[in-house]
């Protein structure tokens, strides 16, 4: 065997390494939905769990909607704060 052998024989190892590498780096830069790095927080997620939707919320919107009359609305509004 020869020294030039032993030289070619982890070419393959550094392409690979680099590979991998790269597609992280893709991933975590559009993989995620954004076009933001994972760093910089969007914002989406931290105002959905911010306040949640109570249920007197939802029943005045349901309300306001045209959903259900207001003796039905009067009626859900004393169970839900009694």
């Amino acid at each position: 065997m020869c020294f030039g052998y032993w030289e070619w024989s982890g070419m393959w190892f550094f392409p690979f390494i680099m590979l991998i590498v790269m597609l992280f780096i893709v991933y975590m830069i559009f993989g995620r939905g954004d076009f933001r790095p994972p760093w910089q927080d969007s914002g989406r997620y931290r105002n959905a769990s911010a306040s949640p939707e109570t249920a007197l919320d939802v029943l005045k919107k349901r309300y306001a909607k045209g959903e259900i009359s207001k003796e039905e609305f009067e009626q859900m509004k004393t169970d839900i704060l009694n």
